[in-house]
């Protein structure tokens, strides 16, 4: 069985499309970014926070605006947010759980609290960001979820119905977004807002710095060593010497071998169109400005951005064999094909569009889809992975549980079970890219069967490994 995303699309249509595009992230491309040095020498702190993306960037402000006094020290291997952080498609979601449903199978107890504290937390990001001046391009535009097969329209419906948004029926999407391949749509006006991702992150290391927190550049950290009160995290330079540390490494390997398992890298791709005429924004209408997502197992997200550029991601998500991260992934001719075709199938209208970019970057997942936490040695390092994509407004979320677990505070953050449980580890190499690869078929596969999952994807789910955002 055919989806609407299997239908041939002229090929000289999409080499013309891509025969101009940069490679290389669109958001880094536009903005300048402010330069950071690396330590001149040792150095002595409060607080080590590892990492200069969105966990990192929040840990180290919150710490500082908790606790004015105490020498708080960012550390970053490369640039501040050149990583996911600078990458993604700038959606900031309510949810912490990488969806209703993926929470809701997880933690059917805590389901309502987990969407209560996400709705804060993007509340509060909202009001925080405008506290502090930062200019992200913050917009609260809402999502919009899609159908573009039959079989996931009663999903919509559903969705609907336990009240994740108001259910809009074919003449209603349509007019909403001008797309043929629409048949149903679900919009939640209150769950998404959508930021510049690399300004934000900018935004972030500005606030950071005016609240006293000291930012290196360039610094690899290479090793974490317990001495007595203190903990010595050696890098590719001096030594930094603290007594807490904050690991925001994302998708790169961590310091502690203990959680090395616990993620593996999968690729995202992303395409970025020139800016729209007003002309060509009035075929597609999209005059809300929501983000916007399909319903597969394998889909795509899109975005207006401040200058009408349409942002166009996801489909493939690439794992290769031994868990590196390798920028040699990333230019992968036959997935930027592909979106492309996508888009047009999705908007044909827009046939004299053009891309600007084309980029990929690597998304830490775990076995749950969204993040787990956990302290070591002596509950003097904490560490937050497994964002699975949907980190821009989860990760502040994670730094303040970072901050309450290195303070011994019990919050209603910290007595969350999904702060206190771990996900299963993934298995070594090669169980971990057979079973990758095989669940990748069979997601697809279900995308081409109406949705109806085989027996490896029913296992899974029995075993509380399955994913359903």
């Amino acid at each position: 069985m055919q989806t609407v995303f299997d239908a041939p699309v002229d090929p000289a249509l999409i080499e013309r499309a891509l025969a101009g595009s940069a490679f290389g992230s669109m958001w880094l491309d536009v903005i300048a970014r402010p330069e950071f040095s690396a330590p001149s020498g040792a150095l002595t702190c409060d607080l080590l926070v590892v990492g200069g993306g969105y966990t990192g960037l929040w840990s180290a402000l919150h710490a500082a605006r908790r606790h004015p006094d105490r020498r708080i020290v960012l550390i970053e291997a490369d640039r501040v947010g050149w990583a996911a952080s600078g990458r993604n498609g700038g959606f900031v979601e309510a949810s912490l759980t990488h969806g209703h449903e993926n929470g809701k199978s997880r933690w059917p107890n805590e389901i309502d609290t987990l969407e209560a504290m996400g709705r804060e937390n993007l509340d509060a990001m909202g009001a925080e960001l405008a506290e502090l001046g930062l200019d992200a391009e913050w917009e609260r535009t809402g999502m919009l979820s899609v159908a573009t097969e039959p079989h996931q329209v009663p999903w919509l419906a559903e969705a609907a119905d336990d009240g994740q948004g108001r259910l809009l029926e074919l003449r209603e999407i349509r007019d909403e977004v001008h797309s043929p391949t629409y048949l149903a749509g679900l919009y939640a006006p209150d769950t998404c807002a959508l930021v510049h991702p690399a300004k934000l992150a900018v935004e972030l290391a500005r606030a950071c710095r005016d609240a006293g927190v000291e930012i290196f550049e360039h610094t690899t950290a290479r090793r974490i060593v317990s001495g007595g009160a203190a903990l010595r995290v050696h890098t590719d330079g001096p030594v930094l010497t603290c007594r807490q540390v904050v690991l925001a490494t994302n998708v790169f390997p961590s310091l502690l071998r203990r959680n090395r398992l616990h993620t593996v890298p999968v690729y995202d791709y992303v395409l970025a169109t020139e800016p729209l005429t007003d002309t060509q924004l009035d075929r597609i209408g999209w005059r809300r400005r929501q983000g916007v997502g399909d319903s597969a197992n394998q889909f795509h997200y899109y975005r207006l951005t401040a200058d009408n550029r349409i942002v166009w991601g996801g489909y493939d998500a690439v794992y290769h064999f031994g868990r590196r991260v390798d920028a040699a992934y990333e230019d992968r001719r036959q997935t930027y094909e592909r979106l492309a075709a996508h888009f047009f199938l999705t908007f044909p209208q827009l046939d004299d569009v053009r891309f600007s970019h084309r980029w990929a970057g690597a998304i830490d997942t775990n076995t749950r889809f969204c993040p787990h936490w956990g302290l070591a040695r002596e509950g003097r390092v904490a560490y937050v992975n497994g964002f699975t994509g949907l980190g821009v407004g989860a990760a502040r979320f994670a730094a303040d549980v970072c901050l309450d677990l290195l303070d011994g505070a019990d919050t209603p953050r910290t007595r969350l079970e999904m702060v206190r449980r771990k996900p299963l580890p993934f298995p070594p190499e090669p169980l971990a890219s057979v079973g990758i690869q095989a669940t990748r078929w069979s997601l697809d596969r279900a995308d081409h069967q109406a949705g109806r999952r085989n027996l490896l994807l029913k296992a899974l789910d029995a075993a509380g490994l399955g994913f359903d955002s």
